[in-house]
């Protein structure tokens, strides 16, 4: 997919941009890699559709964004991104995993050492002389070895938002193969993991040969790495691994458990099985006189086993079999349950399109209640509001409202929590909105009493309803802050202070096992896209897919009262 590629360069751009001090055009391709990363329509359609016209009638793409794109179709290059990596021949995307190692201390680490990649960063730490740079040290060379050793654990592992649209498209382009009954990717995209390995789909077919033909001459195949009758493996050109097989109707039950996973869980289940003197394995479930007792579907495989059948995204081994034996597995929330967004950006700040743009949007995506909820503070490379935008911005909020029938939007903003804890912003004015979110986006290595107290201040401020990226870790990126959890859940569950699962493909951030302890301690959350492109709403997927894999039902997320019922709860906490 052309916007997949698109995006990263842009992104690199961005990065090479910082790391020359430019003031404004970082943001700019920054915001114009988020906007294409996200669109469901590959740039290269609607380029072979139209040109740079078309390019430019999406919104948030220019002239010169929409010649970019126009030239690397043409070239396979971008001229002004080739010149910016002579000028530093960094490999950028080795340091995008290296969290703490942004564009500003790899200009001074070329600079000064001619570092180009995390190996010959890794070296010059080992030989002490990062060290010897102006505003580095001892301990800056310590947090960078860690750093580099950090990111290699996450080597092979691709987000799942990354992933999700070009799996999608594989779906339905095997299912359109003649012949083809059934198409389902397992493993742990099944599961709703925030990364992923590889790709595992499965393929009910009347002829495997066929399938297995088009699935090697697939377009986005970058190589094919085996091929067999019933079974083959590529890799695509994003570089991550993708295996088909094809399975008869009988046993596409088993093959569907068995490779959905987790591991501990299939081993938990063949345990059972082996008490009863069974064998339990992806071609079905047998007796002891080997005879096929069921395959055909999941839930005649768990029925079997005395199990009630549970939603892929519990299969982890953290308890779900034995409540499953006991028949009280929770209901866990549905996609359909959720009927709002909490978190998304417009152009008043960092946004790529007009609240009246998002708003339409959400409503198409079925949702019954958005909140905008846009910067204010410090954050001005967000383009955070002041007191005059945010009142020019609520009166166009009330009047988009008014004008837009089916969805109804909140007037939010998502607000700086200083390093102290205070709000950056004056009670007066927060609590004018219908709901405040406060978030850290500064001052990240804050000791850990400091930072709980600098949250639990936060928390407790009678104007903030929800915390917006709790925990502020970017997956793959950063760790998140050093904190006490279990003291913020005791505060947050005192306060009724809703606690955010921010559905951004990197953040998904409270992970899944943060979830499920802040619901045990009776704390409420809420689920929000962070979208700052219309493009990004259907993100919300994410959050809700991190959420049942935190065990959450109904009445643990906010997002499943309606508008009216959610004013009302904020208002009597």
């Amino acid at each position: 997919m052309l916007n997949l590629k698109i995006a990263k360069i842009f992104y690199e751009i961005s990065e090479l941009y910082t790391m020359k001090d430019d003031q404004f055009r970082p943001r700019a391709y920054e915001r114009a890699a988020r906007l294409v990363e996200s669109m469901e329509e590959d740039l290269d359609d609607i380029y072979k559709k139209g040109g740079v016209k078309a390019l430019t009638e999406v919104p948030g793409i220019g002239k010169g964004l929409a010649e970019h794109i126009e030239e690397y179709v043409k070239t396979g290059k971008i001229k002004v991104f080739e010149k910016l990596k002579k000028e530093a021949p960094i490999d950028l995307e080795s340091f995008s995993a290296v969290e703490g190692v942004g564009p500003k201390m790899l200009m001074v680490l070329w600079k000064n050492l001619k570092i180009k990649n995390v190996k010959d960063l890794e070296k010059a730490a080992r030989a002490g002389k990062v060290r010897s740079l102006p505003r580095f040290g001892q301990i800056s060379e310590k947090n960078i070895l860690r750093s580099i050793h950090l990111s290699r654990e996450h080597r092979g592992r691709f987000l799942l938002g990354y992933v999700s649209p070009i799996v999608s498209q594989m779906e339905k382009d095997i299912a359109s193969v003649s012949g083809v009954r059934k198409v389902l990717t397992c493993g742990s995209f099944r599961r709703g993991k925030e990364t992923i390995g590889d790709i595992d789909i499965l393929a009910e077919a009347e002829k495997s040969k066929e399938v297995m033909e088009y699935f090697v001459s697939m377009p986005n195949v970058e190589k094919v790495i085996a091929k067999g009758e019933t079974k083959s493996m590529v890799r695509l050109d994003i570089g991550i691994n993708a295996d088909l097989r094809v399975v008869p109707e009988k046993s596409f039950g088993a093959a569907t458990q068995y490779f959905t996973g987790s591991k501990d869980h299939n081993i938990e289940l063949r345990k059972i099985a082996i008490k009863k003197g069974w064998k339990l394995n992806e071609y079905g479930l047998f007796d002891k006189s080997n005879r096929s007792i069921a395959g055909k579907t999941e839930e005649e495989i768990y029925k079997k086993l005395g199990l009630d059948w549970m939603p892929p995204e519990m299969r982890e081994n953290r308890g779900e079999i034995e409540l499953a034996q006991k028949h009280k597995l929770p209901s866990i929330i549905r996609y359909e349950d959720v009927i709002s967004d909490l978190q998304m950006h417009s152009d008043y700040s960092d946004g790529a399109h007009t609240i009246g743009e998002m708003a339409r949007e959400a409503m198409r995506l079925g949702r019954k209640y958005i909140a905008i909820t846009d910067h204010v503070g410090h954050l001005k490379i967000a383009g955070a509001m002041d007191v005059k935008t945010i009142e020019r911005q609520w009166r166009e909020i009330e009047k988009i409202d008014r004008k837009i029938k089916g969805i109804k939007i909140l007037k939010g903003c998502e607000v700086d929590i200083n390093p102290n804890g205070t709000i950056a912003l004056e009670d007066k004015y927060l609590a004018k909105f219908d709901i405040v979110l406060g978030s850290i986006h500064s001052n990240f290595k804050m000791p850990k009493s400091e930072m709980t107290k600098r949250l639990i201040r936060a928390i407790e401020n009678p104007h903030v309803d929800i915390i917006s990226h709790p925990t502020g870790r970017v997956i793959h990126k950063r760790s998140g802050y050093e904190l006490d959890m279990e003291e913020i859940f005791r505060v947050a569950a005192k306060t009724k202070t809703i606690l955010e699962i921010n559905s951004y493909p990197d953040r998904l951030d409270l992970n899944d096992m943060n979830i499920r302890r802040a619901i045990e301690r009776g704390v409420k959350l809420s689920i929000g896209t962070d979208s700052h492109s219309k493009t990004q709403l259907h993100n919300l997927e994410l959050g809700i897919a991190q959420a049942r894999r935190g065990w959450a039902q109904k009445k643990d997320i906010v997002n499943c009262m309606s508008a009216e019922e959610l004013l009302n709860w904020l208002k009597n906490k």
